[in-house]
């Protein structure tokens, strides 16, 4: 089976949930995941967006979604001292650590700042904290700082997040199955009825009806193109 494409930005809490489980999701219908970190600053500018958190208006009922929505899943979360921040170091240690260590140790480390940022409010945009994560890994924390400030690698995160951006991402979390697209943690439902049906077809959902019409029958969805 093919491995499905989970993009997420450091600083999202909505990728941070994401984060917290899209690699047990994948694994019950024997997918791996292939995690890409990105800047949703330069998509941003692409797009012409912003954080959600600074959007007017609906700036305060996003900040009291993400609680809910930590609070119904049971995930830890601690709205960080400084938020909305641009994390850049993070997903640079992660692709380092990447190429340097191998794919396991790359998502440990983006685990486990994730959740240093947003369970335990550390400041991830200190580089000394980010040595310290890649350190309780067994990673040396001097290379890892050596490595973020290098040219190399922040041209490795503007081509992760250009090459997103060339298959349509601009949101975190951002999923890729079969290439069908799947934007943000709430649709995660339709993501694993996607990874159910075997990446096939829509149809799928189709066999077992869901919608209770005005008549109190239970009607299968329309399928587009049945």
């Amino acid at each position: 089976m093919h491995a499905i494409d989970f993009y997420f930005d450091f600083a999202s809490p909505y990728g941070y949930f994401a984060a917290t489980c899209i690699d047990e999701l994948a694994a019950r219908h024997r997918r791996a995941v292939r995690w890409h970190p990105i800047m949703m600053a330069a998509v941003f500018q692409e797009t012409g967006g912003m954080p959600l958190p600074m959007v007017p208006i609906k700036g305060h009922y996003v900040l009291h979604d993400i609680d809910r929505t930590a609070r119904q899943h049971g995930i830890a979360y601690r709205q960080p001292a400084t938020f909305p921040q641009l994390l850049l170091g993070a997903p640079r240690a992660m692709l380092w650590i990447r190429q340097q260590y191998g794919e396991e140790q790359a998502v440990r480390y983006a685990k486990r700042c994730m959740h240093a940022y947003f369970a335990d409010r550390v400041d991830l945009a200190d580089d000394e904290v980010l040595g310290g994560i890649a350190a309780g890994l067994g990673i040396p924390a001097q290379a890892v700082l050596a490595a973020i400030r290098s040219r190399e690698v922040k041209e490795l995160l503007k081509q992760e997040t250009s090459d997103a951006m060339a298959r349509g991402v601009f949101g975190s979390p951002f999923v890729i199955a079969d290439k069908e697209p799947f934007w943000g943690f709430d649709r995660f439902g339709q993501l694993e009825a996607w990874l159910a049906g075997g990446g096939v077809s829509w149809s799928y959902w189709a066999r077992k009806p869901r919608i209770v019409s005005s008549l109190g029958h239970r009607t299968a969805p329309r399928v587009a193109g049945a």
